[in-house]
């Protein structure tokens, strides 16, 4: 090796070792790593996917026996399953109770998992219409761990505590026992858990035909910016009025409900923009100081090879009397940085361009989104006037049966406030007749399935199975992820 070719692979070694970063490569087969994309998968609002995650993330844990990954796993499992699978929800939190009192790592995590159990408890007791022994007996358990860890944990559990067996006591229509434990749920209720409580014992007074306590109460409430409280207050306002018999206080109920949403909506907006300003602003300056960081690491890293270069050409000269080659590959080396560094830079500012521009795709995005929200809930409302629906609404438990007439105004009351969507729905599925058709309809007013069966006198499962027939049948859709909602939106 000639002392040319060792001088490049000095040179080529030191340059390696200069820039070298070791990067750990984590591993995607752990259970904590499946858990963490599961969360990511349901933030997309991908279930599907996020519930095989899950049980990855359980099969992987149970391996590695990660109790802790596990009883995470299982009980955002059952958490999932809430919403079509009750009986399936309860004993997924049933084993995740299992799972931690096997290895408990906090009181506060107990009593959590036990009032998730009462509260699927009491919902399958619920749809089932059976008793609430269990859902009570877990409960009860939660309030009293809570009750006895009061002096570390605080009143925060308590109140939840107390709050589910006044929801679970409210189902089981046992009113004063309900009323009992929701205003003890507000004694010891911290701020942030105030208004919920109070909620839940409005409901309780009103159930106990104590109108003026619920108004009073309901009054008494401070939402704040939560549109949703704001609007459930105002709405079971104009309920109590309606109550009485008291018309007008119910149109100015709901006036004000609508005038305290959109002056909400419109605050969130402002400051939805004022934070993706702010956030701009301090992307544009962390990526000003990451450029001038990286600019110092190579200038740091340029001056040691340039020096390193300098004391080897002079040894070159020293021995070989090369003086004249030496300085054209150092003139040739010297090129090629600059050039190196124009591209470079160059390129860092396209990024930055395309990180500008899409930010402001994000924010045009977002303000998009927000408009689609307010149309939606003026939709709603317009909806929720319309006495054939509000008749709709009503019949969660018994039997509807509507007049084509009837039929015909909630069509055209969906026609003007939806864009004609069921009339460009007749005339691309002539198919779609009768039932099938009323059934689209019951769809797009976002009834359960609860509700739609109770108005066709049949079960849960027998209007799932119809909603599947219409949407392969009708519609030649196959996937599971695709609901028949979305399928009419898409007209």
């Amino acid at each position: 090796m000639t002392s040319v070719q060792k001088l490049l692979f000095l040179s080529l070694l030191l340059t390696f070792v200069a820039c070298h970063r070791e990067s750990p490569v984590p591993s995607d087969g752990d259970a904590r790593t499946c858990y963490e994309q599961a969360i990511a998968a349901f933030d997309a609002d991908s279930v599907q996917a996020g519930e095989q995650l899950l049980h990855q993330a359980i099969r992987q844990a149970r391996r590695s026996d990660d109790l802790h990954t596990l009883y995470l796993s299982q009980l955002r499992l059952a958490e999932s399953l809430a919403w079509g699978n009750t009986e399936g929800a309860l004993d997924m939190a049933k084993e995740a109770l299992a799972t931690y009192e096997r290895r408990p790592d906090s009181e506060r995590n107990h009593i959590i998992i036990l009032d998730y159990i009462g509260t699927y408890a009491s919902q399958l007791a619920f749809n089932n219409d059976t008793p609430f022994d269990e859902a009570i007996a877990y409960t009860q358990q939660a309030y009293d761990r809570a009750q006895a860890s009061r002096d570390s944990l605080g009143t925060e559990l308590i109140s939840q505590t107390l709050t589910s067996l006044a929801n679970i006591y409210w189902a089981k229509a046992d009113y004063a026992k309900a009323l009992h434990y929701a205003r003890q749920a507000e004694v010891c209720a911290p701020p942030e858990l105030l208004l919920g409580a109070r909620q839940v014992l409005a409901r309780c007074l009103v159930s106990c035909d104590s109108l003026d306590a619920a108004e009073a109460l309901y009054r008494k409430m401070e939402p704040g910016t939560d549109v949703q409280a704001t609007y459930i207050i105002q709405s079971n306002l104009a309920k109590l009025a309606l109550r009485r018999n008291d018309i007008e206080d119910a149109e100015a109920a709901i006036d004000e409900a609508f005038s305290q949403a959109e002056e909400l909506y419109y605050r969130a907006l402002r400051q939805k923009d004022d934070y993706y300003q702010s956030s701009l602003r301090q992307e544009l300056e962390n990526e000003r100081l990451r450029f001038h960081s990286a600019m110092q690491h190579r200038s740091i890293l340029a001056g040691f090879i340039v020096f390193l270069l300098l004391i080897f050409s002079i040894v070159l000269i020293m021995r070989y009397r090369l003086r004249a080659i030496g300085q054209q590959r150092l003139r040739d080396a010297w090129k090629r940085k600059h050039e190196v560094d124009a591209r470079l830079h160059e390129q860092q500012r396209r990024d930055q361009d395309a990180l500008l521009h899409q930010a402001e795709m994000t924010a045009q995005q977002e303000q998009l989104r927000q408009r689609d929200a307010a149309i939606e809930f003026l939709k709603g409302f317009i909806l929720e006037r319309s006495s054939v629906v509000r008749k709709l609404e009503a019949s969660a438990e018994r039997h509807v049966v509507l007049s084509e007439h009837e039929w015909t105004e909630v069509e055209r009351t969906l026609n003007a406030i939806d864009g004609d969507r069921f009339a460009r729905l007749r005339d691309r599925y002539p198919d779609l007749l009768g039932e099938d058709f009323q059934l689209c309809i019951l769809t797009r007013l976002h009834l359960t399935n609860r509700a739609i069966g109770n108005i066709y006198g049949v079960s849960i499962s027998a209007v799932q199975h119809r909603k599947l027939k219409v949407k392969k049948e009708v519609f030649g859709q196959d996937d599971p992820d695709t609901t028949l909602e979305q399928l009419i939106d898409a007209v």
